[in-house]
């Protein structure tokens, strides 16, 4: 089990034991460095434990662009959209919705694109090479993924979509409903065509993925408190957290507890981040298997399909309520509705799951990946519906900023420039 080092004396303390915080434990270990990472859940069973399991790489665009405009109305009106703004919460989402439509505007949103094809760019090849380190390949299926439509007049957007994609050299390719139907024979006559992205994969259980990187971090002396942390200062030294028994030690502090970093880096960097959640939403089916050899998304009914060892899992709603208000679980039996005539057979719900989880998301739809406070405080949240796909790159990242000689892929990795703290 774990080596257990003295905590007093960590190199470095990781907050958060998501994918992204343990992929970078795992990382920094291998580098010689005594980790601590600290959580007050068990590993990967935040936002970690319930996500679309896509490795979505064609993702260079921002979940949001200027027709949420016009349908600001229909978010807050109807409690079952696929975009939901709940009304108490308007008042506090607000400063951070004003925030998101300036980074709409030309100027930041190619930054915006800039910066998640940076990222998504190097996600797959980081990613083969983490589960490759950890002798778990088998963990990514690299099928590829598809985008399908079914009324004839969305024909237009889905070829004006495929053309921004070539643009950012994202490859893609346009299906007829033949094509199709060879790959995904139990998908419904309605189905016309779709987009095929080569580069993308799957995992085939998401959850199964963190317990692997736990597993190998404690191998390699990692070891794992759970504990809250409620807080903390950086001293001369170091710098020191106040957890839920106490305090904790380190030469340096990593903040990866997602959708809950903003508090502890103001404390830390005295900076306010303007961080906010999607909650997001997901059915798992497991009486479903062998319906789909790939992710399926529908571009009308705005949701995702996944294919795992555990069934079918349907995902991809999106709410803004905060991180207090309890989920609303109708919006996860929600997704069961949606695929209705998608399939020439409806999918079973017998058994099924509903799950929430809380994303952690920025006005411009780019992480937080930096060194601040004389590299003392290292940061890497704010990835929203990516931090699955940019786990593994991120890790590499955070590994190049901390040995800066060492990281022999340094060259090929994205310039952290865009991602930093003080853009805010």
């Amino acid at each position: 089990m774990s080596n257990h080092h003295s905590h007093d004396t960590a190199d470095i303390a990781v907050v958060g034991a998501g994918i992204i915080g343990v992929a970078c434990a795992l990382r920094l270990a291998r580098q010689g460095l005594r980790v601590v990472v600290i959580d007050q859940q068990e590993p990967g069973h935040g936002a970690s434990f319930g996500n679309a399991g896509h490795l979505a790489t064609e993702q260079v665009f921002p979940i949001a662009d200027l027709s949420i405009l016009k349908r600001l109305p229909g978010m807050l009106m109807d409690p079952m959209g696929p975009l939901r703004l709940d009304w108490k919460y308007m008042p506090r989402a607000l400063p951070w919705f004003t925030r998101l439509l300036l980074n709409l505007r030309p100027a930041p949103f190619q930054r915006t694109v800039a910066g998640l094809r940076a990222l998504n760019e190097s996600s797959l090849s980081a990613w083969q090479r983490l589960l490759a380190d950890i002798a778990r390949p088998d963990l990514l299926r690299e099928d590829g993924s598809l985008l399908v439509f079914e009324r004839p007049e969305s024909r237009q957007a889905i070829e004006a979509l495929q053309a921004r994609m070539r643009q950012q050299e994202v490859p893609v390719d346009y299906w007829q409903a033949e094509a199709i139907r060879a790959k995904a024979p139990q998908l419904s006559e309605r189905v016309q065509g779709g987009l095929f992205f080569p580069r993308t994969g799957h995992f085939i259980d998401p959850y199964r993925v963190v317990c692997e990187l736990v597993e190998a971090a404690r191998a390699s002396g990692v070891s794992f408190v759970q504990q809250p942390v409620k807080g903390g200062h950086v001293q001369e030294h170091g710098v020191s957290l106040i957890t839920g028994n106490g305090g904790l030690l380190a030469k340096r502090v990593l903040i990866a507890c997602g959708a809950h970093s903003a508090k502890l880096t103001a404390a830390l960097t005295g900076k306010q981040v303007p961080l906010d959640t999607e909650r997001g939403y997901h059915l798992m089916l497991p009486q479903e298997h062998d319906r789909l050899p790939f992710p399926v998304t529908s571009l009308e009914r705005k949701f995702i399909m996944t294919p795992m060892s555990e069934g079918l899992r349907l995902a991809g709603t999106v709410e803004f309520a905060g991180l207090e208000k309890p989920p609303s679980m109708e919006r996860a039996w929600q997704l069961h509705r949606l695929s209705q005539g998608l399939f020439r057979q409806d999918l079973s719900a017998e058994a099924a799951t509903p799950w929430m989880g809380f994303r952690p998301s920025l006005p411009d739809s780019l992480p937080v990946i930096d060194q601040v406070c004389g590299g003392k405080v290292l940061l890497a949240f704010g990835h929203q519906h990516l931090g699955l796909t940019q786990a593994a790159v991120t890790a590499e990242m955070v590994v190049g900023m901390v040995f800066p000689t060492v990281e022999s892929r340094k060259s090929a990795l994205p310039s952290s420039e865009r991602y930093r703290l003080d853009r805010f």
